[in-house]
């Protein structure tokens, strides 16, 4: 029927005029070279006509198509709900030391890079004036001390002299009015005696208070106080690491005069750092002092384990951010105070959780979210799911899967997007994922 077809449908032309020849042959030479192209033309349109007629297929057949996709497993493992920050490294302890006296620097007995102890003398400032003030108010308070002294020692001579002429009054008062009441003495007598041992009671209560004592006893206060300064200030001079570390800093030379307010030696705790962090309040919910957190630095040969030390109770008035410190072990001196890290707080784990790649997650512009699962046959099925916690990797999947599924990572986006008819007529091609080589693993080609 297709050669009849195009038999029917073939161009009619009509012989050409012929010319005889010598050796009998009918030849023409400008129909023929007229009519050879169009006589081409025509066998292939015949040709074409008739292979297009045969293989021609119903009108509304759709070809399946076919999918090369890659997938992944929803496998039963714990997930861990992370926390991620940039962060800026600082040290356990820090001591910016600036000398209390202004003077030039006589010696120091550290460099940049000295281990040093709580206690331990740094550097030493010029102090020869100082000593010399150490030794006059040193030479007051001597004074001070014996004048206090020789005015302890009148009170108490002072007190007994007076003592003994309140008792001699005291008997002379009590003879004469015995002697009165015998009619042996008069009135009179009797109230000499008493107005004599009146006088008696004023001076010794007079001792007893001391009044000399008190301004002695100030004059010895003041001079004190003055020898203390004047030592403090002596021993100002010497500079002295209030803890236990490393010198950082030493910007200063022997000789030279630190400027007013300016540290003239740094001394940092590196044995732990702290990397400080502003995440969002939401995420700050999260977390809590004693977490497991990790920091990771450049150059660092590994992750450092570290704990949430703090989370701050108030928000920055800057940002609305909360600041967070996470605290680490520094022993190999890895992590350098300043620099920029990168820090992942474990806020939750959860021990047994249905987790698949999180580039098997397909989400809908209205919220919706789906995977493509893969059955025994391969073929493709759009699945509802809900989803709990969400890292750069890995997705927690809290309903519509039960673990064990294949799921389609690479390709599922064009699977979504076919609709359920063709999808069923969808042919998958399962492709294994690129084999990406170590980046240690020597290429060697020879």
């Amino acid at each position: 029927m297709c050669e009849d077809s195009a038999t029917a449908n073939m161009p009619r032309t009509e012989s050409a005029p012929s010319i005889q020849t010598g050796h009998g042959v009918q030849t023409s030479h400008g129909a023929a070279a007229r009519f050879a192209p169009m006589a081409a033309a025509g066998v292939f349109f015949v040709s074409a006509f008739f292979l297009s007629g045969c293989s021609a297929k119903p009108e509304g057949a759709e070809p399946a198509p076919t999918v090369a996709v890659q997938v992944g497993a929803a496998e039963n493992e714990p997930i861990e709900r992370k926390v991620i920050g940039d962060a800026i490294l600082y040290p356990l302890d820090q001591a910016a030391i600036v000398p209390k006296i202004a003077a030039p620097v006589k010696k120091f007995y550290v460099e940049r890079g000295s281990t040093v102890h709580a206690g331990q003398v740094l550097a030493e400032l010029e102090s020869a004036d100082l000593a010399g003030a150490v030794t006059d108010s040193q030479g007051g308070y001597a004074q001070a001390q014996a004048t206090y002294d020789a005015a302890v020692q009148k009170a108490k001579q002072d007190l007994e002299l007076t003592k003994e002429t309140l008792d001699s009054q005291q008997r002379l008062y009590d003879s004469r009015q015995a002697l009165y009441k015998q009619g042996a003495a008069s009135a009179k007598d009797v109230d000499d005696a008493k107005l004599s041992l009146s006088q008696a009671q004023a001076q010794y209560d007079t001792a007893q208070k001391q009044l000399d004592l008190k301004i002695a006893e100030g004059e010895l206060s003041s001079a004190k106080g003055k020898t203390a300064s004047a030592e403090a200030q002596l021993s100002y001079a010497k500079i002295v690491s209030p803890i236990d570390g490393v010198v950082t800093d030493r910007p200063v030379y022997p000789g030279e005069m630190p400027a007013s307010g300016s540290p003239i030696i740094t001394v940092m705790n590196l044995s732990e750092v702290v990397a400080r962090t502003h995440i969002s309040q939401q995420e700050a919910a999260l977390l809590k002092v004693g977490d497991a957190a990790t920091i990771t630095a450049p150059g660092a040969s590994a992750e450092i384990k570290g704990r949430v030390m703090l989370v701050s109770p108030a928000l920055d008035p800057n940002s609305t951010t909360v600041e967070v410190w996470v605290r680490a072990a520094n022993p190999k001196m890895e992590l350098k105070p300043g620099a920029s890290v990168r820090v992942r707080v474990v806020a939750q784990t959860v021990p047994h959780a249905i987790v698949i790649p999180t580039a098997a997650l397909l989400t809908d512009s209205d919220g919706t979210t789906t995977v493509m699962t893969l059955d025994t046959d391969n073929k493709p099925h759009k699945q509802k799911v809900k989803v709990g916690i969400k890292n750069a990797d890995e997705i927690q999947i809290t309903a519509g899967l039960k673990g064990g599924e294949r799921v389609v990572t690479v390709g599922a986006f064009q699977l979504a997007s076919e609709d359920d008819d063709l999808l069923a007529k969808t042919s998958i091609q399962v492709q294994a994922p690129p084999n990406i080589p170590d980046e240690d693993e020597d290429d060697d080609t020879n």
